[in-house]
């Protein structure tokens, strides 16, 4: 997987370089380059959170090139893009495509941010190997620094979001159906829709697939229905209580 350099060329706020050191430990990159910043003092570390490390020890240059010295792609972020294919400097891909092409990609890859105000110069742009531009709005479609920055850590980023998810089985989903058939006629729920109504329940079951916690919810649900209101269900849980108490004795 490719190794990606952070490259922010001449940032004006250093608010914006905290903003984004932050965002780069969130998404876990390390190297950052700054092109003549502006003085980075309190609020960049302030902004920054506990991505203060970032910053001391990010790489200050005064020439772009040097910025990019030693990447083997260079890709830069702006929101100045054309329709014409002759400017093919200015000819972007989205965020998402940059993804796909940084599959199976090894090397060392410079993430580059223009200047708040003017973005990156065109001898900047031609510097370039890819240009790379976030959708947005037509009416105002400039991102702040920060903001687009976080976008593109984002969209490269490879971490998976991990859930531990239990799928209630097939005999759990039984029972809900079961109660869910049983509670019908005792809310007078009109007999002629009951068959077709559980086998949409049923579906729904099928596709939402629950888990086990949400299975142990919907019947908490189901048997307060059911104690309140059907008398044979209530026998029927007092007597296995009972019973249950019984075989503790016994053990």
């Amino acid at each position: 997987m490719p190794h990606y350099r952070v490259v922010l060329v001449e940032p004006k706020f250093q608010g914006n370089i905290g903003a984004v050191a932050r965002s780069m430990m969130n998404f876990n990159l390390d190297s950052l380059y700054l092109v003549n910043p502006c003085e980075i003092d309190d609020d960049a570390y302030r902004r920054s959170k506990h991505a203060k490390k970032l910053l001391l020890d990010s790489v200050i240059v005064n020439d772009f090139r040097e910025a990019i010295r030693g990447a083997d792609l260079v890709v830069g972020s702006s929101s100045a893009s054309t329709d014409n294919e002759k400017k093919f400097n200015r000819i972007p891909i989205s965020p998402a495509e940059l993804k796909e092409k940084m599959k199976g990609y090894e090397g060392e890859v410079a993430l580059v941010f223009g200047r708040e105000d003017i973005g990156l110069l065109n001898e900047e742009l031609e510097l370039c190997d890819i240009l790379v531009t976030i959708p947005a709005g037509e009416e105002y479609p400039v991102l702040n620094l920060s903001h687009a920055a976080t976008i593109l850590f984002y969209e490269l980023y490879d971490g998976k979001l991990s859930i531990k998810r239990t799928e209630a089985d097939e005999r759990e989903r039984e029972k809900l159906f079961e109660y869910f058939e049983r509670i019908l006629p005792l809310v007078n729920y009109p007999e002629h829709k009951r068959e077709k109504t559980t086998v949409m329940f049923r579906r729904m079951l099928g596709r939402s697939a629950p888990s086990r916690w949400e299975y142990h919810t919907l019947m908490g649900v189901f048997s307060h229905i059911l104690w309140s209101v059907d008398e044979e269900y209530r026998k029927e849980r007092q007597e296995k209580r009972k019973k249950e108490g019984m075989d503790r004795k016994k053990e």
